[in-house]
């Protein structure tokens, strides 16, 4: 319950004589920012770019013209969205410097994979090209510094992936699109242009979602003033727990799991029975069908193919079988069920699924610390002691 604001504003109150208001618990339902990048409506199944639909910029623009759309506030036209892209195409090669340090972090981190080390690749991106903290900076260089981090995040992300599998990196490409081009980085040949606008309207449709944890940790970061590749590296931490990148992967480990159609039912009606969650299924904020999944359910129609119908068949009998047993549970399938699949049918390896969602996010995340960072004033919450009373006495040593 909140307790009756002070007179004065508490931006010029001592942070020791704010008044405390109780949040509920993970800040739900909390506003604790005004943005101009995009929201999420959840009960519409429905969310925007601007002023855009998410979706049909999916449908009908390119990944790099949604780039500019986020960091610089609009659409380019044909003319200025081809300069943007040779400008972000050119900056995709890395200082050698850091091209060197990429083996060694690919062994350390053989076994939590490239998104893990990814963080320390941006750290030391960041060095190496000279980033200043954004406190110390003019809003021109401030998004250079995001386009130049974006552009070199799939070469980070694509090189410590095949380094980690005994593989020699593959240079990127400017003659190819963002997203032509991480697939060619990731595979080592170039894809065929069906294969590589697919993953183009999946990076597009996953570039900003709301203030999800990860978007907040990066505006949090930028609110001290830090250099964008720390804002950044700490929303890829943020992104790396279980409980918000998830894994597309995981959707398809259900699939796999169910096996063949005459095993759905038993398979779906013995999880929902058992309380289990089904992976690839749910949102935390959508009550209706996540737009995203629709979007890609098609993608992946198109290519036609056992994997696709039986997602399909699969996703059909979990609503009818929750209508059933849980009825008025609205539960439909989320992001990733559909994800992985059309991730897999163009070519990509599964531990490279969430590291692609990344590649896209960290598009929304600069945006974000760019409008943060116009913002002086620091994020800095209170907690309520809840320990045991300040008043021992400290014992003795020994």
């Amino acid at each position: 319950m909140a307790v009756n604001a002070p007179a004065t504003p508490l931006s010029a109150t001592p942070l020791s004589e704010t008044p405390l208001i109780d949040a509920p618990r993970g800040l739900a339902g909390v506003v604790v920012a005004e943005t101009e990048i995009g929201d999420v409506r959840g009960r519409e199944g429905f969310y925007h770019y601007r002023q855009y639909s998410a979706v049909d910029l999916a449908h009908t623009r390119s990944f790099e013209d949604v780039w500019h759309l986020l960091v610089h506030g609009s659409l380019p036209d044909a003319r200025s969205g081809a300069a943007f892209a040779a400008e972000t195409a050119a900056l995709r090669r890395l200082p050698e410097d850091v091209r060197a340090a990429l083996p060694a972090i690919a062994a350390a981190g053989r076994r939590s994979g490239p998104l893990a080390g990814l963080r320390t690749a941006l750290s030391l991106l960041g060095a190496a090209q000279g980033f200043r903290p954004v406190y110390d900076t003019d809003p021109d260089r401030r998004r250079a510094d995001t386009v130049a981090a974006c552009a070199a995040v799939p070469t980070l992300l694509t090189a410590l992936y095949r380094l980690g599998r005994g593989l020699d990196p593959v240079e990127p490409r400017e003659d190819l699109s963002y997203a032509a081009n991480y697939l060619y980085m990731v595979t080592g040949s170039e894809p065929d242009p069906r294969r590589a606008r697919a993953i183009e309207q999946y990076l597009i449709s996953t570039i900003d979602h709301g203030f999800n944890a990860s978007t907040f940790t990066a505006r949090v970061i930028a609110s001290t003033g830090a250099d964008v590749a720390a804002c950044l590296a700490g929303a890829v931490g943020a992104l790396s727990g279980p409980l918000h990148g998830g894994a597309p992967s995981r959707a398809l480990d259900t699939l796999d799991a169910i096996g063949t159609p005459d095993r759905i039912d038993a398979w779906i009606r013995e999880r929902v029975l058992a309380g289990d969650r089904i992976m690839g299924f749910g949102h935390a904020v959508y009550r209706t069908q996540d737009p995203r999944s629709r979007m890609l359910r098609e993608i992946a129609l198109g290519f036609g193919g056992p994997r696709a119908r039986f997602a399909v068949e699969v996703e059909r009998r979990v609503e009818a079988i929750l209508a059933e047993l849980k009825p008025g549970r609205e539960l439909h399938t989320n992001v990733e069920f559909y994800a992985g699949v059309v991730m897999e049918l163009c070519g990509l390896p599964w531990e490279m699924f969430t590291p692609t969602f990344a590649s896209a996010r960290v598009v929304g995340w600069s945006a974000n610390i760019l409008e943060q960072a116009a913002d002086s004033k620091i994020i800095r919450p209170l907690a309520r002691y809840v320990g045991p009373e300040p008043k021992a006495t400290v014992p003795a040593a020994g």
